[in-house]
């Protein structure tokens, strides 16, 4: 048997077998949150909760987390771009929150402390 062979009839069993309810499934579907448990969670609903309430906490948030991904790069020979990095920070699994979390102490500075906060942009 070759592996074409093997692999559509993989495909049309479990076309098949797809349709029918998990609980009387031969083959049965594993989702993919329950093999991998999502193990930031905890992280991400503390960040998601975090609330400034000081200056000089705001200020080091706003220091920390970049504006913009730091990642991205052209590397360039002779003023020709040989190379160009894509920008990274979509693949960190807190960027949202991180991003989240650094737009609250801006608003923060602004809103309640009438800060310029141009120096962070």
């Amino acid at each position: 048997m070759s592996v074409t062979d093997y692999t559509i009839k993989h495909f049309v069993i479990h076309s098949l077998v797809g349709n029918i309810p998990e609980s009387r499934s031969i083959f049965p579907q594993f989702s993919l949150k329950i093999l991998l448990p999502d193990a930031l969670k905890p992280l991400r609903n503390w960040l998601n909760k975090k609330e400034i309430h000081d200056p000089q906490v705001a200020h080091r948030v706003c220091r920390l987390i970049p504006s913009q991904c730091p990642f991205a790069r052209d590397i360039k020979l002779f003023g020709r771009v040989i190379v160009s990095i894509p920008p990274l920070c979509k693949l960190n699994p807190l960027y949202e929150e991180l991003m989240t979390l650094r737009f609250r102490a801006l608003c923060y500075l602004a809103d309640e402390w009438g800060e310029d906060i141009s120096q962070y942009c």
